[in-house]
């Protein structure tokens, strides 16, 4: 994690009457107008700006954090209504993966259209839509109930496609010192693999990957007597690793998996024998493992296999859970009530900005389906998106009535 060199910060406050259509109606406008925002990350392209102001019509008050060094800060917003618990914090992200080719967007990836009931453009699964639907039930809840006896509040970055170094985690580390820490977190990611009310996510697996270099010396086939391939003993060292039975699994995770990505020599001559042998591998792992628990099993396997090698790990998410309770059930109970649906607690998928917000609060995960996050023409139902909102809103009306 690199260290933080730079926070600009500035908060705006504005308490103007709402003029804008009903709850499920605004949570599409919103999204729409997200979208036409070209926030590739770590651009925000206005984005921020623009959700502020919505919320700032309903009393919500924005602070503009910003995190970074050298000429590329990194954007973020957390926008507040109310000042004391208990909080529930909305965490999400405007920063999208870029297009890709945009002549292969039907529509354009930030050119919203609406076509057959599905909304078309670049977020509108990955996770503008979620954001614009928490928003627009917040603006409704506030409408029909006022301030809660409590807060609510919206922790938006710039930087969960990107390397997340200056994001989420850091405006968490802010909250700490200025005493706005949350009591609960709700973080927006599509969740749901085939429709809306599927599941909630109460954890993630962790991710661990290795760059293994296995040395040998290189000589002519025909005279292996003067060379030492380190094919064999490459292949070997694999061959181990992907034969552990890491473990069964838990009640809520599934089994770690380990996934050799890369071999590679470098040799494009039949004959010659390499000189070394490069893999590369990732490892999922769920709670019953730690980055360095890990390193130290693989460490050990390879140590038995004989040979000189090299390895350099990356640790990537560390794995976490929040244990079923109060505040998951409350989640699953109005995705029920308004899906018809009863969510699974399921902690696949890959990592998200909720592994930051475990280690303050209770988190769980709920948005929208993910079917189309990443790819060309990413769309989402119009009805998911306002019965998206609808949920949001009737877990604001669980959560803040007890």
């Amino acid at each position: 994690m690199k260290a933080l060199t730079t926070c600009e910060c500035t908060s705006t406050s504005f308490r103007e009457p709402l003029k804008i259509p009903r709850m499920t109606d605004r949570a599409v406008t919103l999204a729409k107008d997200l979208i036409a925002c070209p926030s590739v990350t770590p651009e925000d392209a206005g984005a921020q700006v623009l959700l502020a102001k919505f919320l700032e019509q309903a009393g919500f008050t924005s602070t503009h954090l910003t995190f970074g060094e050298g000429v590329q800060k990194t954007p973020n917003l957390f926008a507040r209504i109310g000042n004391r618990g208990p909080h529930l914090c909305y965490g999400g992200h405007t920063d999208v993966v870029p297009p890709g080719p945009e002549s292969k967007w039907t529509y354009g990836p930030f050119t919203p259209h609406i076509e057959d009931g599905i909304l078309y453009g670049r977020g509108a699964s990955d996770m503008k839509g979620s954001v614009a639907a928490f928003a627009a039930a917040a603006v409704s809840y506030i409408e029909k109930h006022g301030v809660p006896e409590g807060s609510i509040s919206l922790l938006i970055t710039g930087d969960e496609e990107g390397e997340a170094d200056y994001g989420t985690v850091k405006v968490l580390e802010w909250l700490k010192q200025n005493n706005q820490i949350p009591d609960v977190a709700l973080v927006g990611e599509p969740t749901n693999p085939d429709y809306l009310g599927q599941e909630v996510k109460i954890g993630r697996r962790g991710s661990l990957s290795g760059r293994l270099r296995v040395m040998g010396r290189q000589g002519h086939v025909a005279y292996p007597q003067r060379a030492d391939n380190p094919m064999p003993r490459l292949i070997a060292m694999l061959s181990a690793l992907q034969g552990i039975k890491w473990d069964e699994g838990t009640e809520f995770f599934p089994p770690t998996n380990f996934e050799i990505t890369t071999v590679d020599v470098g040799n494009k001559a039949s004959n010659v024998i390499p000189g070394e042998g490069n893999a590369t591998f990732n490892i999922r792992f769920n709670d019953l493992w730690t980055h360095g628990s890990l390193q130290d099993k693989i460490r050990e396997t390879l140590g038995q296999c004989g040979g000189a090698y090299e390895i350099i790990f990356t640790e990537g998410a560390h794995s976490f859970i929040t244990q079923p309770g109060a505040w998951s059930e409350t989640m699953v109970k109005a995705v029920e009530e308004v899906t018809g649906h009863k969510p699974a607690y399921t902690t696949n998928g890959g990592t998200s900005d909720a592994r930051f917000f475990a280690n303050y609060c209770p988190v769980v995960e709920f948005g929208g389906v993910n079917e189309t996050v990443h790819r060309v023409d990413e769309n989402a139902k119009v009805e998911d998106l306002q019965n998206l909102a609808k949920v949001f809103e009737r877990l604001l009306e669980i959560y803040f009535s007890k």
